[in-house]
This record gives C-alpha cells, sequence and structure tokens, in this order.
C-alpha cells in the first residue's frame, strides 16, 4: 500500500467495515455548510464551468485574507512585558488588548496600561497568482514538470519523488535529523546544485513544521538566486493558530510557491480540490499550460465557496485537533511497544516501534478491524515505521486499547 486511505483492499471488497487511522482526514467530516448547498451544485452540472474559475479564485483570496490573521499567534511586541513565565505575552492580530504586570485586562479594568492594536493583514495575491489543481496531487506534478532537477527533503510525501521521476528531473536529496527535525544546513547546501526544492509544512509522515526564523536564510537565498521553494501545506490549517503557514511569505517572495487543498482539513478527498499561489506569474502560466480546460468539477467549486466561510467548522476543528493531539501523543507514549513517539503539528503522528516490524503491527491491528499507515515505503524509513492518524476520542480509545493489548502480548 503506497498510500494510506485503502479501505477498499482489506475491507469494503471483502465485506469489511475497517476503523481507518492510515488516513489523515478531519474525522468532524464534510462541512454542514457544503452538504446545505450540494442541491445547488446538482443544478451546476448540466453547464460547464466558468473556464477562468473567477468565482471559486475569489472564494480563495477570501479564505487567504482570512487566513493571513486567524491562523497567526498574537503578534510580540517589544513593549510587552513578560510574563511570570518569562516568556512575552503574545496578541491577536487585530484585537486590542491591554496589558498590566504581565497579565491580559480589558481598557476598563486596568490604569496605565500598555494598549497595542495590530491591523488586519490583507493578501496582494491575484488571480494571476493563483492555479487550480485536481486536488494537490496534480499541482504538485506539474510544478514539478517545471524543473529539471529538484532538492526532496526525506522522508516526506512520496509522490515528490515519483513525480521527479516521470518527469526525468534530476532528484537531490536532503535528509530530516535523527529526531526528525529538518537539517537547515544540509537544505541550504543542497538547493545550490538545484533548480528547486520541496517541503512538506508540515512534513509528512512525522508532522513537523519549518522553522521560520533557520528558514529565512534559504528564503532569501533562493530568490536573489532565482530557485523555486515549493511548499506544500496540505495539513497546515491542523497546526493551529502558530502562524506556521507561509502565507505572509508568498506575498513577497516570488521563489515561494504554495500548495493547499481542502482534502485533509475541510475533509473533502473525494472532491478532488486545490490550488497553488505563486507571485511568479510566469511559473503560474507553465502549469497553466500543460492542464486541461475545465479540470476543477460543479462540486468542487460549491464545496470550496462554502467551506472557505465556515469559521465555525475551522473553529470546532481546531479545538478538536489541539485537544486530541496532545492526548494521542501522551498516551502513545506510554505504551511500551514504541521505541519513539514524535512530537507533531498536524493530526497524524510517526511512531517507530521497539519490538514489532510494521508488517506484524498491520495484521495485528487489521485482525481488529483497524487499518494503520505502515511506513517502510517511505524513503529513510523502515519497517520499523507506522503513522497514525488523530480521530475523535472514541476512535483514538479503541486504537490505544488495542495497541495497549498488542503491546502486553509481545512484552510478557
Amino acid at each position: 500500500m503506497e498510500h494510506g486511505g485503502d479501505i477498499y483492499t482489506e475491507g469494503l471488497l471483502k465485506g469489511r467495515k475497517l476503523l481507518d487511522f492510515s488516513s489523515n482526514i478531519n474525522p468532524l467530516g464534510v462541512p454542514l455548510s457544503f452538504k446545505e448547498n450540494i442541491e445547488k451544485a446538482l443544478k451546476d452540472v448540466e453547464k460547464y464551468p466558468d473556464v477562468e474559475y473567477r468565482q471559486l479564485k475569489n472564494s480563495i483570496k477570501e479564505y487567504i485574507n482570512f487566513s493571513l490573521n486567524y491562523f497567526y499567534p498574537m503578534t510580540t511586541c517589544s513593549n510587552t512585558p513578560t510574563s511570570s513565565s518569562g516568556s512575552k505575552e503574545q496578541l491577536r492580530p487585530w484585537i486590542t488588548i491591554s496589558k498590566y504586570q504581565g497579565k491580559s485586562k480589558t481598557p476598563s479594568d486596568a490604569k496605565n496600561s500598555v494598549y497595542i492594536e495590530e491591523e488586519k493583514v490583507s493578501s496582494s495575491m491575484e488571480d494571476t497568482n493563483i492555479v487550480l489543481g485536481n486536488g494537490a496531487a496534480e499541482i504538485i506534478d506539474l510544478v514539478i514538470s517545471c524543473f529539471k532537477s529538484i532538492c526532496i527533503v526525506v522522508p516526506s510525501f512520496i509522490e515528490y519523488e515519483k513525480n521527479a521521476a516521470k518527469w526525468n528531473c534530476q532528484i537531490i536529496h536532503s535528509h530530516l535529523k535523527e529526531n526528525m527535525e529538518y537539517d537547515y544546513k544540509d537544505i541550504r547546501q543542497k538547493i545550490t546544485k538545484s533548480e528547486a526544492l520541496i517541503i512538506g509544512n508540515p512534513n509528512n509522515p512525522n508532522g513537523g513544521v519549518i522553522d521560520k526564523e533557520k528558514f529565512k536564510e534559504i528564503l532569501d537565498y533562493c530568490e536573489e538566486n532565482h530557485k523555486t521553494i515549493i511548499i506544500d501545506e496540505a495539513f497546515v490549517e491542523f497546526t493551529g493558530k502558530r502562524g506556521c503557514s507561509f502565507l505572509r511569505e508568498v506575498q513577497k517572495y516570488k521563489c515561494v510557491f504554495l500548495i493547499r487543498a481542502l482534502t485533509k482539513f475541510f475533509a473533502l478527498p473525494g472532491i478532488r480540490m486545490g490550488y497553488g499561489l505563486c507571485k511568479n506569474k510566469n511559473l503560474i502560466k507553465s502549469i497553466k499550460s500543460k492542464q486541461n480546460p475545465w479540470n476543477i468539477n460543479s462540486f468542487a467549486e460549491i464545496a470550496a465557496e462554502n467551506v472557505f466561510k465556515d469559521k465555525k467548522y475551522i473553529e470546532d476543528s481546531i479545538c478538536w485537533i489541539e485537544k486530541e493531539r496532545k492526548f494521542m501523543i501522551d498516551e502513545l507514549k506510554e505504551i511500551p511497544l514504541f521505541e519513539k513517539v514524535y512530537d507533531s503539528y498536524s493530526n497524524f503522528v510517526l511512531c517507530k516501534m521497539k519490538y514489532e516490524d510494521c508488517e506484524k503491527l498491520y495484521d495485528r491491528c487489521l485482525k481488529e478491524d483497524i487499518l494503520i499507515r505502515r511506513c517502510s515505503n517511505f524513503k529513510e524509513l523502515d519497517s520499523k515505521f507506522i503513522r497514525l492518524a488523530v480521530k475523535d476520542r472514541r476512535r483514538n480509545e479503541r486504537i490505544l486499547q488495542v495497541l495497549k493489548k498488542i503491546s502486553k502480548d509481545v512484552t510478557t
């Protein structure tokens, strides 16, 4: 199995219903905002979509404007007092708040407070900076096709390497450190030998994110030397309000090409709706020249127009992931079966096993009607690694129960 989410081979085609921990889809399911507007999509199927997708691009631009503020942390200000822990308190963009003795107060309940307000950040993206794809996969494939050489950080999403090989694009590897963090010095060195870099943010399969401060030198180098940084942000909304996205950087750096989709966070893998953002209009044109017209269907259009505005779904999803991710990681770290459970910023957790290999554990879990992701086909990972999705509490408790039982069986 090359990817997660294959519920057919071992499940539906054999008449079995599996609990799927191999695919990283938001367990809150399809947003109600889309379900309530499916009838409009049904009416639209008898018409060709707008070949320029102008309304869809407007929806994307509105979502970018929202995301530029909502998903970013409160801004630390130089004149803001530090908290009792020694770290500077942070302020939410565009919200007026006062500070007094390191504690947040409203303007009416404190004197001599420092008032700080940040204006909303606005997007400068135009229609010509947006390319639409039949899922993020199409955009990944076509943007890679534009280069003769590419640096791929491994382990990472296996389609990067497959696409590069398909287009006879020379591959140069940069390797994650043993702790699964990015090796920025190595990336900086390897990018000098290639035309482009592709990197996950968060990265699949470990859920690590890019350290923007350490990445700044790479950004500046690529901008000055006309190299392209392809940043795959298919999972970025799961990082919450930490400002992990490069949405602000793509406004300023022509070298940045950002890839996003509705697949994971909005639980719409069957819709196949992705989009790329870049200020390099020539690169956007090059990708579009390789696409067929009407590559986005009416259902994908209606889905995007509605879910991007669904702030309740977005808020509920972030509340869920913050709670359940911590619960899963903490619980997994207590299971003796695992040698290492890696911290994650996404909705999945990478685990290294101590006693079992992934094939045996896969079979054991399958007997319990649970599907997990074996990671032995990720470059740099072996049969000791598995990846588990973070689901809702009921399903998370179910797999933890099974893993604890297996751990007890193999360690006694």
